[in-house]
């Protein structure tokens, strides 16, 4: 009979390592290209419109951060086996449950908002009454959860987030000035309340309290194991490096193409910010490479909010919370899932399509950041096996990072309100 540690040095192979990564390959990714969504596009654009490059810097120091807050969601997924809002319950009781996925509810709402804001804005640009637009998306968002595993759904939410990847394009092909671009780097006016609203909006585009419930459900609901917590990992980084990239992309093509080296109005909608792409690449090419990214990012962050709303709802009241469950087997999950997209559609459909509706729903996250973050960093220090709990000066990088960026998503926000 083989022992431990005879099977150690096959584990470590590389092809070994290489089919574990792509098993665990998922969760990290398809929440990473959420996070890029329909809100945190325009919030770059909006960023790169009326601060030049000035933004940018901010971008790039996001992406240890976001590693940090979401890699303690793989943590504790794989290592009590449970999402989110049941962790909190089991842990904290059930009052404190309904605090956190009440904060959920208000975010996928906000989200979902935004996520059919934009598919309605891109249908206008190729002339498609919003009514068919956002129809059309509801049908395929219900198609793909109601038919589909949970392989399935991510499968079809990778390939749906992989279009955003044609903001780094266009961002390559954009006439940047390096030397505005440089002064941009080394530019700060944290004095101004403008700009300082726009850090919490960038902020909050980041760190969404459905991005928690989701990572840390979906790894509870592949079922991962410890010895793919390595491979989980990367799977978060690699995530969080991409997003904050297609960020930095769409930041840097407003700023060439919109920002006139002084502040700037503000975009008021979706087809303002497509005008970004059309002077150096035409109207036909700069709107159908807006539209597949809009849409790829609108698509994905549907699927991951909606998921997410179910997922935590079934965590705190205990109704069975699956994609491995047929809908009658778990009618509720489903349920949700429909009332949050089919909800998100009808709202949009009565209401106007503004990019300020989707800065100001990002700054909302922002501000929640204090309770999203406490719950995931008490649950680091008391639900997780002792081996694996925040401590040492780990937990003290951790709490630092919560804090700083707490306190400055909220400042921003406020300073910008009043």
């Amino acid at each position: 009979m083989s022992t431990p540690q005879a099977a150690s040095p096959q584990c470590h192979r590389p092809t070994a390592r290489w089919t574990i990564f792509f098993a665990v390959l998922g969760p990290g990714l398809v929440v990473m290209l959420a996070d890029t969504d329909v809100g945190s596009i325009l919030t770059a654009a909006q960023s790169g419109a009326q601060w030049g490059y000035q933004l940018l810097s901010l971008q790039l120091l996001l992406i240890p951060i976001l590693y940090v807050v979401q890699e303690l969601t793989v943590r504790l997924g794989i290592f009590t086996g449970k999402g989110h809002g049941e962790l909190i319950r089991t842990t904290f009781g059930a009052g404190w449950a309904w605090v956190s996925v009440g904060g959920l509810a208000v975010a996928t709402v906000g989200a979902l908002l935004t996520e059919f804001s934009g598919v309605a804005g891109v249908g206008e640009l190729f002339g498609v009454p919003r009514a068919w637009s956002l129809t059309m998306a509801a049908v395929f968002l219900l198609t793909i959860v109601w038919t589909g595993s949970y392989r399935r759904v991510e499968r079809v939410a990778i390939a749906l987030g992989l279009f955003e990847l044609v903001f780094i394009w266009v961002a390559l092909q954009a006439p940047i000035d390096p030397r505005a671009l440089a002064h941009g780097l080394a530019s700060v006016p944290a004095h101004h309340p403008g700009f300082l609203y726009l850090v919490a909006a960038n902020i909050g585009a980041v760190i969404m309290p459905w991005m928690v419930f989701y990572q840390q459900s979906a790894v509870a609901d592949k079922k991962l194991r410890p010895d793919q917590y390595t491979a989980a990992r990367w799977d978060t980084a690699i995530g969080a490096a991409l997003t904050q990239v297609v960020m930095a992309a769409v930041l840097l093509v407003a700023a060439a193409t919109l920002w006139a080296g002084h502040l700037s109005p503000p975009l008021g909608t979706v087809g303002q910010v497509a005008q970004a792409l059309t002077p150096f690449l035409g109207q036909t090419l700069g709107h159908t490479l807006f539209g597949l990214g809009i849409l790829g990012a609108a698509m994905v962050a549907a699927i991951v909010v909606a998921l997410a709303a179910a997922w935590g709802f079934g965590e705190v009241t205990g109704y069975k919370h699956s994609l491995e469950y047929h809908p009658l087997e778990a009618p509720w999950f489903y349920v949700v899932f429909t009332l949050g997209v089919l909800g998100g559609a009808l709202i949009v459909a009565l209401a106007p399509n503004l990019v300020a509706l989707s800065v100001g729903v990002e700054v909302m996250n922002a501000l929640m950041l204090p309770v999203v973050l406490g719950f995931l960093v008490a649950l680091g220090v008391k639900a997780l096996p002792p081996e694996h709990r925040l401590r040492g000066w780990y937990f003290w990088v951790v709490l630092g990072v919560v804090v700083l960026t707490s306190s400055l998503g909220v400042y921003g926000g406020l300073s910008g309100v009043f």
